[in-house]
């Protein structure tokens, strides 16, 4: 697994490469990042890879040519290694990013991210190169930096070797094996915690029941919290019929 990212701001991917589980895994080989920053291929003294934008307004917006040019010594390079990886922006414009996402692109062999800064990038680049567009969210950020890096964390840890467990990643919540529901609510030592215990089932050693109930609880934080992912679940098939029956429980019909 190899991802590029073009980015004005190279230093800020060690986070990923350097620490934490996506970093372990990095200098053991599982994947491999490589950072491209547009101002190596400008030409001009100050180094510039942006511009006012026609019609007036505020802000700069990104060039086109250093960015292609970029773009081109990705391309010359993952051409010598036989690699030909789509190119994503990270923009507002983009589909939500999720879970089904972060695991579609922990199976390809690679990607590259493209964090926009300023007020854009010129159109005309987007229309010509970039095969998709990935956001976060409704909300907006300084750069792409920070979404690429929330891209990354969620597809690296799904690769294997990564987690210690394969377990690990499939009770996450939004997992297709967790139903698409969120994960179910974890404890650990001490036994008891400012007055509330640990519930007593999971100190049973009774597995089956200690599934049953995270399940439970999965599908009950769920409702409470995100019914629209007990909908979705429900469209895909993915809840049983114990499942349906704990739900009218909760009194959560169909709608």
């Amino acid at each position: 697994m190899r991802v590029d990212v073009i980015t004005l701001f190279p230093e800020m991917f060690s986070v990923v490469s350097e620490l934490g589980v996506t970093g372990r895994a990095h200098q053991k080989g599982i994947w491999s990042l490589k950072t491209w920053n547009p101002r190596v291929f400008t030409e001009d003294v100050h180094h510039t890879v942006d511009d006012r934008p026609y019609g007036g307004g505020p802000g700069m917006v990104m060039l086109a040519e250093p960015l292609v040019k970029t773009l081109n010594a990705i391309r010359a390079e993952h051409t010598s290694l036989g690699l030909h990886h789509p190119l994503y922006l990270l923009s507002p414009v983009g589909q939500v990013f999720k879970q089904e996402q972060a695991q579609a692109l922990s199976q390809t062999t690679g990607f590259i991210l493209l964090c926009g800064r300023y007020e854009g990038i010129d159109q005309r680049f987007i229309n010509h190169y970039v095969d998709g567009q990935i956001s976060l969210g409704d909300f907006v950020l300084s750069g792409g930096e920070i979404a690429a890096l929330a891209v990354l964390d969620s597809m690296v840890r799904l690769l294997p070797g990564v987690l210690n467990t394969l377990d690990s990643a499939l009770q996450d919540s939004f997992h297709e094996a967790q139903s698409g529901l969120l994960d179910s609510p974890h404890y650990t030592r001490p036994e008891v915690f400012e007055g509330e215990p640990v519930p007593g089932v999971l100190l049973s050693g009774h597995h089956k029941n200690i599934a049953q109930w995270r399940r439970e609880q999965s599908l009950r934080l769920t409702a409470q919290h995100r019914p629209d992912l007990i909908k979705s679940a429900r469209n895909q098939g993915w809840l049983s019929k114990k499942d349906e029956q704990f739900l009218r429980e909760l009194c959560v019909g169909n709608e």
